[in-house]
């Protein structure tokens, strides 16, 4: 059964960093992209952030780029979301999201999930 378990989510000020993890078991993912993706209360899961896995190839959403870093590491079947310069909109619920075959910014092109890690940023 594939699992794949985020962690590092939090309370944490404006301004401030977290590093959330998303740990995968079941099968590896080091041939695939990863991505990450948030939903704040009322309103639509939106993506954030994928990588590639041949190059590690990195894209951005524009609210995210310069203070977000996404990256992985193979060997551990992980992926890692670095978030600096926290504003309050980025408060929300973060998911991991595995398997697309390319780097993928559509929610459907993945074929795993994480539950999600609730990510606060108070002002």
């Amino acid at each position: 059964q594939v699992q794949l378990v985020e962690s590092g989510g939090g309370l944490v000020q404006a301004g401030g960093s977290l590093r959330l993890s998303c740990a995968a078991s079941g099968r590896t993912f080091s041939r695939y992209a990863w991505g990450w993706f948030r939903q704040a209360p009322g309103n639509e899961r939106e993506f954030v952030a994928t990588i590639n896995w041949s190059d590690s190839s990195t894209y951005y959403a524009d609210s995210v780029k310069g203070r977000f870093t996404i990256s992985r590491d193979n060997a551990k079947n992980t992926v890692y979301l670095q978030m600096n310069s926290l504003k309050p909109e980025d408060t929300a619920v973060y998911f991991c999201a595995a398997g697309a075959v390319v780097p993928a910014q559509q929610i459907e092109q993945y074929d795993y999930w994480g539950q999600g890690t609730q990510v606060t940023v108070s002002s």
